[in-house]
């Protein structure tokens, strides 16, 4: 009886023991010794800042030698894909279009102010690849009947489209530092925008052509339009036909090969 006694507390000590063992083992922090290897600081010797880094002031109205002309809504200008800025030039970060729109002058000001304020220029540059507003909208005033003609310019905006380069930002900085600021800038304009660096944006290029070679689906938008199947080419116009309906409108269509 005894030695049971003595057993059953042996075998408690052990349990209690044992679990401010395991307990105290993973409070503890296991100190290691060894070499650790750090990345190597990108260079950036070879980097030449302008003299002017800050993003300019772009005007609000356009200077013209003689006098504004009306325009109509023009709804091309925004359609497709961009045929020029659309590579980078001397930054390595860059703010890009992923769809059509105009940008005001209201637009422009929140880019410029933002960038400006939030970027070291000793370190940081920043440059426009748009123009500042051109196109010429019109507005009729509150109240005014229907007809009698145009209205007056109430402002102007730049077009545009998909794959834009609209501000390009390079200097001694990394893409971690410059991102955030971009981000930012990007949320507020009134079309789909994304902040890419050269890697990602050569990556996004060998992306859609890697699709386009290796798609095994034979019934692609370009082949049952040239075949003309089921008539489509009666609803389909020639903008369509020509992109190879990887546009809508303003709107891309990425997934479509």
């Amino acid at each position: 009886m005894i030695s049971l006694i003595k057993y059953s507390g042996l075998a408690s000590i052990c349990r209690t023991s044992g679990h401010l063992q395991g307990t105290l083992q993973t409070h503890l922090k296991v100190l290691s010794a060894g070499l650790k290897t750090y990345e190597i600081p990108p260079d950036y010797s070879d980097v030449v800042l302008p003299q002017r880094p800050k993003l300019k002031f772009l005007n609000k109205i356009p200077n013209l030698k003689k006098g504004p002309k009306k325009e109509g809504k023009r709804l091309r200008d925004i359609q497709g894909p961009a045929k020029a800025a659309n590579a980078f030039t001397t930054g390595e970060y860059a703010i890009v279009a992923m769809g059509g729109g105009f940008i005001h002058h209201g637009h422009m000001e929140m880019i410029r102010l933002t960038i400006n304020r939030q970027m070291d220029p000793r370190t940081t540059f920043a440059s426009w690849r748009i123009q500042g507003p051109y196109k010429p909208i019109t507005r009729k005033g509150l109240g005014q009947r229907m007809g009698g003609g145009k209205g007056a310019i109430d402002h102007y905006v730049t077009p545009v489209r998909y794959g834009r380069f609209i501000v390009e930002v390079g200097g001694r900085v990394e893409f971690g530092e410059v991102e955030p600021i971009l981000n930012k800038v990007a949320k507020k304009l009134p079309f789909p925008a994304k902040v890419v660096s050269r890697e990602s944006f050569a990556a996004m290029q060998n992306e859609q052509a890697e699709r386009e070679e290796n798609n095994q689906n034979p019934w692609t938008f370009k082949r049952i339009v040239q075949g003309n199947m089921l008539g489509i080419r009666k609803v389909l116009s020639p903008y369509e036909m020509k992109t190879n309906g990887r546009f809508t409108g303003k709107f891309h269509l990425p997934w479509r090969v």
